[in-house]
């Protein structure tokens, strides 16, 4: 009997050590690197929050196998930790979720740290939906996704054109072909450049939410000093 995806869904988070030149680089080029990196940071402190607040399984995946050790210190809760190989984001989301899926209905719902935006309800709508759907897609504007959920194994990713804005609906039209039945959660948006900073500001003004105000604060006092 296949298992309700309303209350056993495994977080399986993919995150990256913020450092230096490592990430965001769209935005560094226009705000520094500094900036850059200290956004990286308040990104994945919303996302640790997130976890904490979950109610299922929780799986932290950072990019390489030497920040296993930093990612095991990330969370006050328990969690597994499961190192990223080499390849693209499709190889990897596969690796991945092979080395987490132990039955064919386990519902596993991959988010990055670059969508502050998305909330308990947003997650309960997605453990919801994998309960009567095969896959659940998060859409974002730019095409891309915030959100992956499957319950069985995802077919072969690592053709799909990752970061363009045919991403979505590439990856919805494969799910399809290989035989999965396929829901979409409303569309949202993620963080990849400094153009959508001023949004995000305006959306964290309400959240309550611990890291979402340090992260509105944060942003603050970046969008008062950059210069027009």
């Amino acid at each position: 009997m296949s298992r309700s995806g309303t209350d056993s869904s495994t977080l399986v988070i993919f995150c990256r050590r913020p450092a230096p030149g490592i990430g965001k680089q769209r935005i560094a080029a226009d705000l520094g690197t500094r900036a850059a990196e200290a956004l990286a940071n308040r990104l994945l402190a919303t996302v640790l929050e997130d976890a904490e607040a979950w109610p299922g399984p929780v799986v932290l995946s950072p990019a390489c196998v030497e920040d296993r050790a930093w990612a095991e210190t990330l969370l006050g809760r328990s969690c597994r930790v499961i190192a990223q190989p080499e390849g693209n984001l499709g190889n990897r989301i596969n690796s991945v979720d092979r080395a987490i899926r132990s039955r064919d209905d386990e519902v596993l719902l991959f988010i990055g740290s670059d969508a502050p935006v998305l909330d308990q309800d947003y997650f309960a709508r997605a453990r919801s939906l994998s309960g009567t759907a095969d896959v659940v897609l998060g859409p974002a504007d730019d095409g891309g996704v915030t959100l992956m959920g499957s319950r069985t194994a995802w077919p072969d990713l690592s053709g799909l054109p990752w970061s363009t804005a045919g991403l979505a609906g590439t990856l919805e039209r494969m799910c399809v072909e290989s035989g999965h039945t396929v829901k979409r959660l409303p569309r949202m948006y993620d963080i990849d450049l400094a153009s959508d900073l001023p949004r995000l500001h305006a959306d964290l003004e309400a959240d309550a939410r611990p890291a979402r105000q340090q992260l509105h604060r944060w942003l603050d006092g970046l969008l008062r000093d950059k210069p027009e």
